[in-house]
């Protein structure tokens, strides 16, 4: 049985993508500039760097899921503002409270292993946490073959709900607390309440006096406990009532 991992996609691992894709700028940058680069055999310089800035003023926008260590397919996101050709999309704009989902591939070897759902719930997990409030994407109606659209198809069974219809690119969005499963809202308030325990305050060793951020912390707990409980309770006879 293979196995599988997920990583979040940094320079370090950039080269793991398919060539075709290490190479394509089609969001990267608008068609002009795209077609100069392109011109100048500069196209993966321009995807490295797009990369590297997103990082650098955003944070994570994508991972990569291998199985038994080779490389097995991708999904990359980004704040419609640093897409330059979601402008240039017929069903455009993004909205102001969503991310952009750009693209996402699985390697012809590894389909239907079911790594699409595998990457598309990696997006909304990573995007909750983040408090992100939806995820929209320019889809492609008619595929052909892989390309820098995802099918709208397999967006609509992930979860994913037209928004702006299209003959060839509609724009669909999902409202991120409608991705999140039973487990997960379990998880989430479980986490919650772990995270209302506190470690005893230590003295400094200059004035012995605690931090005001540590007096509120404790002051505050036994409201916090009772609250992550009903949480966890709530998620809980959610869990059961759909088992």
């Amino acid at each position: 049985m293979l196995s599988w991992h997920m990583a979040a996609l940094t320079l370090d691992n950039l080269d793991d993508l398919p060539k075709r894709c290490r190479r394509c700028v089609f969001w990267e940058l608008s068609e002009n500039l795209g077609a100069h680069a392109a011109d100048f055999g500069s196209t993966e310089l321009e995807k490295e760097a797009w990369v590297s800035e997103v990082l650098l003023e955003w944070g994570s926008c994508g991972r990569v899921v291998y199985m038994d260590g080779a490389p097995a397919g991708y999904v990359i996101y980004a704040p419609p503002s640093a897409v330059p050709r979601a402008a240039e999309m017929p069903t455009g704009p993004v909205s102001a409270d969503a991310v952009l989902l750009t693209t996402m591939q699985v390697m012809p070897e590894f389909a239907g292993e079911g790594l699409g759902r595998l990457l598309a719930q990696a997006v909304v997990k990573d995007l909750t946490r983040r408090g992100v409030r939806a995820i929209e994407v320019f889809g492609e109606q008619q595929p052909t073959e892989p390309g820098c659209l995802v099918p709208a198809e397999f967006l609509r069974r992930v979860g994913f709900k037209t928004i702006r219809p299209h003959p060839r690119w509609p724009r669909l969005r999902m409202e991120l607390r409608s991705g999140l499963t039973w487990k997960e809202d379990v998880e989430a308030a479980l986490e919650q309440l772990l995270g209302t325990i506190t470690i005893p305050m230590q003295s400094s060793p200059v004035t012995g006096v605690p931090s005001r951020a540590g007096v509120r912390s404790a002051s505050r707990c036994g409201t916090a406990q009772g609250s992550a409980r009903e949480a966890a309770q709530t998620a809980c006879a959610r869990s059961r009532s759909i088992s």
